[in-house]
């Protein structure tokens, strides 16, 4: 039955860019909802900046704005990201927003009323010289538990344990440096304990990870303590209800966040109904994808929160292990902490999601990623694997059959490769992406394995073949059509390119198995290119460079030896030239000869290593640009006259230049 789902991932703090361990996290979710909807499923999926905080208020302070000039600032970078990765938000909100403020109000006078809000003083961290009261994170010292030094004042990274700032070792103020004074301030505190019952049953359930389950279960053995959940002015946030001066804790208004975008997305589009959501007698689901880092405020305190106030509890808290690169955790001073957008501006985002994609197994573990593997990852699997199915069938059906499909397949193949979709379908279900790509990549496997033994373009030279090659190629392209449903999640805007091909209309899973007869494809265009590695290399110096103190420009401007003057260019003698004939060379694995005319020149013989691009039989007539006065080169297949020019990183990717139409062969190009 379709499912109705409502899906968020944790909101990125509104102090700063986005970087690649966020897009771990945004890519799964993307993927998770993209997969529902492809299903028929309906799916609500927000996001919005973490906005609150005296973190934010600080930053702002420090740059001379306003904390709302400086998340509204960050929210435009944080969407242009996410955008950009290709993260498919129905609404992308804040939790400094008028619905958070009401639902926030709403969820705390709930607890109120049921005698769960206790008022007591509490001894808390002040900085003397800032003359503000600490929030936990701005007090750093020694782990009372394990004794790691610089730890933040809630919960130790290296042990887990969670603490108060004052039970911390030699703590500091993270703000000025000093050393903090205890300070007595009135606190306003949930009574967690109270809801340990529920709790204890709702962590026993489906909604959480069995790898969690132990962690959450030490929390339970420690004993479940009140939770704290105001905060002193000064403060950027949410005043309490009845409390003047009195602050929501940023992790109490937080979560509400993803109740108050849906609140906005529903004053948006009458067909999202708010209150059939949230209301604890849902059919509907609610799915929050989290790091793990913040697990105890998902699995604990959220729901609680939500249970005590007559909402529904989440379905499924999903979370997910951190991000490595190179074998480490992302680091400035090793030049890996990445930003989303200088990966951007040097590599597409769906490669990334891909490679993600096949490393996301819906556990805890930590993923990574490893930029010398990535490049032959994405160039093997997207490139060699899927794109080259199509790139290898599409043009024989163009030109022979003038885009036609034809009736007949082979259906043992197409019976391996839409087999695959329920064992797939349920991959993607459990969030195991990496299991999701390997059968994908193994259905493809026996697509090429298919092709090589049929042998296309063999066909196309027997006399009276049209049936057999028109069977082939479209068995072939049938294969492709599945394989790009079952990458849709992962590379949506590749997935519009090869709908647009296909000529049909957008994908979804039901389209799985059926036949394409009777349908004109259109003109096969390159859908993906190569990664090279000296563009990863520059995407990591672009990264260093963001972490590295900028130098004084010097006065002199170095020549680029890579410079030529009007003079070199003009020795090179480049003429329009039009392919008379092409044939495969017997022995070269990459080489085709071409015939060239070149007007007056005559007739030119050249061997060009465009063989993994081009069937001879495609480049038959196109007009080219070549190097009419290269030397000769004595080659053990004959002798080369000149030099074709194309542009491309190689394989597959290749294109030949050729002149606007007019040119005529001989005329030179200037």
């Amino acid at each position: 039955m379709p499912r109705t789902l409502f899906v968020t991932y944790a909101l990125p703090y509104a102090n700063g860019p986005l970087h690649l361990g966020h897009m771990t996290g945004f890519v799964q979710t993307d993927m998770w909802v993209r997969f529902q909807r492809l299903r028929g499923n309906t799916v609500h999926f927000v996001g919005a900046d973490d906005a609150h905080g005296s973190g934010i208020m600080l930053k702002a302070e420090a740059q001379g704005i306003t904390p709302e000039a400086l998340i509204e600032q960050v929210s435009v970078d944080h969407q242009a990201d996410c955008k950009d990765f290709l993260i498919d938000f129905d609404i992308y909100h804040s939790t400094h927003s008028p619905e958070n403020a009401e639902l926030s109000g709403q969820i705390y006078q709930a607890l109120d009323a049921k005698g769960l809000i206790a008022r007591r003083d509490v001894e808390q961290a002040f900085d003397a010289e800032k003359g503000m009261f600490l929030p936990d994170r701005f007090v750093k010292g020694t782990c009372p538990s394990c004794k790691t030094p610089d730890q933040y004042g809630d919960s130790c990274e290296a042990c887990g344990t969670t603490y108060r700032p004052t039970d911390l070792i030699d703590p500091v103020s993270v703000v000025s440096g000093s050393a903090p004074v205890q300070k007595n301030s009135e606190h306003l505190f949930f009574a967690l304990p109270q809801l340990a019952d529920y709790l204890q049953g709702y962590i026993g359930s489906e909604a959480i990870q069995a790898s969690v389950k132990p962690k959450l279960a030490e929390w339970f053995a420690d004993g479940l303590r009140d939770w704290d959940i105001s905060r002193d002015a000064p403060y950027f946030g949410f005043e309490i209800p009845g409390a003047p001066g009195k602050y929501f804790y940023v992790w109490v208004d937080a979560p509400v966040g993803y109740m108050a975008s849906l609140k906005a997305l529903a004053a948006q589009d009458d067909a999202v109904d708010f209150d059939a959501i949230w209301r604890p007698d849902s059919d509907a689901e609610v799915h929050h994808f989290i790091g793990k880092d913040i697990i105890y405020f998902h699995a604990l305190f959220w729901p609680a929160m939500l249970h005590a106030a007559g909402f529904r509890a989440p379905t499924g808290v999903h979370a997910h292990g951190m991000l490595n690169i190179n074998g480490a955790k992302m680091s400035k001073s090793r030049g890996t902490f990445i930003m989303a957008r200088t990966w951007l501006d040097h590599l597409p985002a769906e490669p990334l999601r891909y490679y993600f994609a096949s490393r996301l197994g819906g556990s805890i573990e930590d993923m990574e990623l490893n930029l010398a593997d990535f490049a032959q990852v994405i160039n093997a699997d997207l490139v060699g694997k899927y794109v080259n199915i199509a790139s290898r069938s599409a043009g024989f059906i163009t030109k022979r059959f003038d885009g036609a499909l034809g009736e007949r397949v082979d259906t043992e193949l197409l019976d391996t490769v839409s087999g695959a979709a329920n064992e797939i379908a349920e991959a993607y279900e459990q969030r195991n992406t990496a299991k999701a790509v390997r059968l994908t990549m193994a259905a493809a496997d026996a697509v090429n394995a298919y092709i090589a033994e049929q042998q296309p373009w063999v066909i196309a030279k027997q006399d009276g073949s049209d049936d057999d090659l028109q069977r082939v190629c479209t068995t072939a392209l049938t294969a492709f059509r599945d394989l790009t449903v079952y990458l849709k999640p992962i590379l949506p805007a590749t997935a519009a390119k090869a709908e647009a091909f296909l000529n049909g209309g957008p994908l979804s899973w039901a389209d799985i198995g059926k036949p394409l007869a009777g349908r004109t494809i259109a003109k096969f265009k390159p859908l993906m290119s190569r990664i090279e590695p000296d563009t990863v290399h520059a995407m990591l110096d672009a990264g260093k460079a963001d972490t590295t103190p900028k130098q004084a420009a010097t006065k002199e401007t170095p020549v680029d030896d890579n410079t030529i003057q009007i003079d070199d260019f003009s020795k090179i003698d480049l003429r329009v030239a039009r392919i008379a004939d092409a044939q495969h060379v017997e022995g070269a694995d990459k080489l085709l000869q071409l015939t060239l005319d070149v007007g007056d020149l005559g007739s030119k013989n050249v061997f060009a290593g465009i063989k993994s691009a081009y069937a001879p039989e495609d480049l038959v007539g196109k007009h080219v640009v070549m190097v009419a006065n290269l030397a000769p080169r004595k080659m053990r297949f004959g002798l080369s006259e000149g030099m074709v020019l194309a542009a491309g990183p190689g394989g597959s990717d290749l294109f030949v230049v050729s002149p606007d139409d007019g040119a005529k062969p001989g005329m030179k190009v200037k």
